[in-house]
């Protein structure tokens, strides 16, 4: 995204979060087609309008909301980017994404365990229930979906 938007380099890193096929195109054809102001500008920039959204989002949540919540929030918005209802990732990484200790993810992963909403066991979470996350997550999943779905209305998972 660095490149679109006219920045060559980023002192941020990409990290995947999950297992699965990924598409990989050169910068400078990106940047060729972009500059054609045709749809991949179009997509782009709403893909980007999208995702200030989430990010924007994510740090209220983090500041207002519960573990519990924000884990399900960042379980559902997973869940609409993935085409299982299965997670790999340790707990670390999913206390990294949520800027919270690893023990924090760990009693919250525990709580939806319990209420049978997930199965969690190291480094794998499947989504047993996912109406009953719908229902204990916060309303930061409800904005950042809604806005990816009306930017982004044709893409589905993404």
């Amino acid at each position: 995204m660095r490149f679109f938007l006219g920045g060559e380099t980023t002192p941020s890193r990409a990290i995947v979060q999950s297992a699965g096929a990924a598409y990989r195109l050169d910068a400078r054809i990106l940047k060729e087609e972009f500059h054609r102001a045709g749809p991949v500008q179009r997509l782009l920039l709403r893909y980007t309008q999208a995702l200030i959204t989430q990010m924007a989002q994510t740090a209220v949540c983090n500041r207002h909301h519960s573990i519990d919540q924000q884990l399900c929030r960042w379980l559902l918005l997973s869940m609409d980017r993935l085409p299982s209802n299965e997670l790999k990732m340790t707990q670390e990484l999913i206390a990294n994404m949520l800027g919270v200790r690893r023990s924090g993810v760990t009693e919250a992963a525990l709580k939806l365990q319990d209420a049978g909403l997930i199965r969690y066991s190291h480094g794998h979470i499947e989504v047993l229930d996912r109406p009953g996350l719908e229902q204990r997550v916060c309303e930061c999943y409800g904005v950042v979906k809604q806005e990816f779905d009306r930017l982004l209305p044709d893409l589905g998972a993404l």
